[in-house]
């Protein structure tokens, strides 16, 4: 409607009523449908969304981890190389000497859980454990990973912190897996045994 002012006129632009009513501005909302099926525990459908909720809650440490280990601590051959280093915790810096195994076979970093408690290094748990397999693909039987150790690995100038899964390594104290290797691309000399830090 226009409407009159100072030296001025503001005019209204008018529909007609059925105009307005076909055109809608507002897009209908996607509804996700609710499963009726009765046949499924009605506890699984609240532990899965439990179970996302949990994931979203985790540590950004915890969520760094893999969901799935390989190991390998069977027959060490000569082909082996083995480091002396240095581990330090995080929470009370005792300096702890190990020996760790380089194993390109296994699919994560490891330190024994005799080793550990020996120790009396702190460990944190895992919200869900990490299933650890064989190198065949048969599941290990030192069982799941549920705790890990927060360390300062040193080994000659080099340092670096890292997250070790517990398990149990039989003769190994600690073992570095290929990724770690494959991160640090290390120069190893096999005829005088070692082993040089890139």
């Amino acid at each position: 409607m226009p409407r009159s002012g100072r030296g001025f006129c503001l005019a209204w632009p008018v529909k007609s009523m059925s105009q307005l009513l076909l055109v809608n501005r507002f897009a209908v909302l996607d509804v996700e449908e609710i499963n009726t099926d009765t046949s499924e525990p009605i506890n699984t459908l609240f532990t899965s969304a439990l179970d996302r909720k949990a994931l979203s809650q985790k540590p950004k440490w915890e969520k760094r981890l893999p969901k799935r280990l390989s190991a390998n601590t069977l027959d060490v051959h000569r082909t082996s190389i083995i480091l002396p280093i240095e581990i330090s915790t995080t929470d009370t810096n005792e300096v702890h000497s190990v020996k760790v195994l380089l194993d390109s076979r296994a699919m994560g970093n490891f330190i024994d859980k005799d080793f550990v408690h020996t120790k009396d290094m702190s460990t944190q748990s895992i919200s869900r454990p990490i299933p650890v397999y064989n190198v065949d693909g048969s599941p290990n039987k030192a069982g799941q990973i549920s705790e890990v150790v927060d360390v300062v690995l040193c080994y000659k100038t080099h340092s670096e912190r890292m997250l070790l899964a517990v398990s149990s390594l039989g003769k190994q104290g600690m073992i570095l897996g290929y990724t770690w290797l494959k991160d640090h691309n290390l120069e190893v000399n096999w005829q005088t045994r070692k082993v040089q830090m890139n």
